[in-house]
């Protein structure tokens, strides 16, 4: 798949991964000629012809960037991959009544935005395996084949790909990206391994280990 990735320190960090799965990878930044990256273009060459775009921008550029690019983001699968801080960077400007990916949707109506990869720090994008397993990624979007193919990026990166609802969602993820940033802070990379019980299996276990105390 030829992905564009808009932004630099987090873009750089998915890059490898993909490129190693057979992806091609091209960089869209406003000045190109100023760049050593390898097939680094301006973005609106990147995103031409690109399957998939991921936004790793600041916020602060994200929202200008996706309308004047609405048009060239007609039918691509969009991931943000941002948050939407505040100026000072100690809190989000959006959250729980809306959120940033929503707002963008909004500003490129036919583009198919997904929320992915803002959660994590960018350590563990590089390396996402850690000793209690997999790094968890929570992707948000509309269910359908597109949604598979967001997942399915996750997944070359080498994350477990965790299937957290419609877009609306991202008014969840966005606050927990800021949690992540508080318990990453001084304490090295941190990521959220995903833990599973079969529904009612914990009661029917539960329930013989208590019978089996009372018998003793």
């Amino acid at each position: 798949m030829r992905i564009a990735i808009v932004g630099a320190e987090v873009g750089r960090a998915l890059s490898a991964s993909l490129r190693a799965r057979g992806h091609i990878i091209v960089y869209g930044i406003r000045e190109p000629e100023r760049s050593d990256e390898r097939n680094t273009k301006s973005v609106r060459e990147a995103l031409k012809g690109s399957e998939a775009v991921i936004l790793a921008t600041p916020w602060v550029l994200t929202e200008a960037l996706v309308c004047e690019h609405a048009t060239d983001l007609a039918d691509k699968i969009v991931i943000d991959a941002t948050n939407p801080l505040n100026p000072a960077m100690t809190g989000l400007a959006l959250g729980f009544l809306t959120s940033g990916v929503e707002l963008l949707q909004s500003q490129a109506r036919r583009a198919k935005f997904f929320k992915a990869f803002n959660a994590t720090c960018v350590g563990v994008l590089a390396r996402p395996d850690f000793p209690e397993g997999k790094a968890a990624i929570f992707v948000a979007g509309p269910p359908g084949p597109d949604k598979t193919i967001v997942k399915r990026l996750a997944g070359d990166v080498g994350f477990e790909p965790i299937d957290a609802g419609e877009l609306r969602a991202a008014r969840l993820l966005e606050p927990l990206a800021m949690l992540t940033m508080q318990l990453a802070l001084g304490k090295g990379d941190v990521a959220f391994v995903m833990a599973r019980r079969q529904p009612g299996m914990d009661h029917a276990t539960n329930g013989r280990a208590m019978v089996a105390q009372e018998a003793e």
